[in-house]
């Protein structure tokens, strides 16, 4: 199968070599073709193709949002719209703002009221979109471990069988589901972030996962 990787920061790549470990074909999604992260990684990882988001939406037959929050949609714009149609979209965007934190938390251009999913969901009538990865750093996202056991991956979608296919993902890059329902549980999801990141802020710590217990 082919996954398309919207994006070519840290979580772009980190996910992309993912991809790629368990037996996909990649292409990575960048408008920075020419820079140097974006060339070492090419160098560093052959077997990944590069291209811009017009070549890497209409190649993914799963495409994964790879991108900062605010720069949603210029890249759906650059990858076109119609090449999502039918796909598989996985959600990793969190709507973060420009302003700096506030004691450790984030701020957000969304309200409580909708998500950025659910904004991207509307853009993209005729994708089937998961929400997933927002809610742990980028080093954890693939094999994490932890003496605690498989930390918990949070995600929510409207189409059943795309979250069937995204969980079996998860469960190859070793995580363990609870699935949230439909897409307005992103406005519980994508806050999960700002609680993720206090400890970063705070006290430097950013290799933990979350992990919901159950009785």
């Amino acid at each position: 199968m082919k996954a398309g990787i919207l994006g070519s920061g840290a979580v772009g790549q980190v996910l992309a070599r993912a991809f790629y470990n368990e037996g996909f074909e990649v292409k990575l999604g960048t408008d920075h073709a020419d820079k140097e992260k974006t060339v070492k990684f090419k160098n560093e990882n052959p077997g990944i193709q590069v291209g811009s988001f017009k070549e890497t939406a209409a190649f993914g037959e799963i495409l994964v949002l790879a991108v900062a929050g605010a720069a949603v949609d210029k890249v759906i714009a650059s990858a076109v719209k119609s090449n999502f149609a039918n796909k598989v979209v996985i959600d990793t965007t969190n709507p973060i703002a420009t302003a700096p934190p506030v004691n450790g938390v984030l701020k957000y251009f969304t309200s409580m009221d909708e998500s950025l999913m659910e904004k991207i969901q509307q853009q993209l009538p005729e994708a089937k979109l998961v929400k997933a990865f927002n809610s742990v750093g980028n080093a954890a996202m693939y094999k994490p471990v932890y003496k605690e056991g498989k930390p918990s991956m949070f995600i929510c979608g409207n189409d059943e069988a795309a979250k069937k296919i995204v969980a079996g993902i998860l469960a190859m890059f070793g995580w363990e589901i609870e699935d949230m329902g439909k897409v307005e549980a992103a406005r519980a999801i994508e806050p999960l972030c700002m609680l993720w990141c206090i400890p970063g802020f705070l006290s430097n710590q950013w290799n933990h996962a979350f992990k919901l217990l159950k009785a």
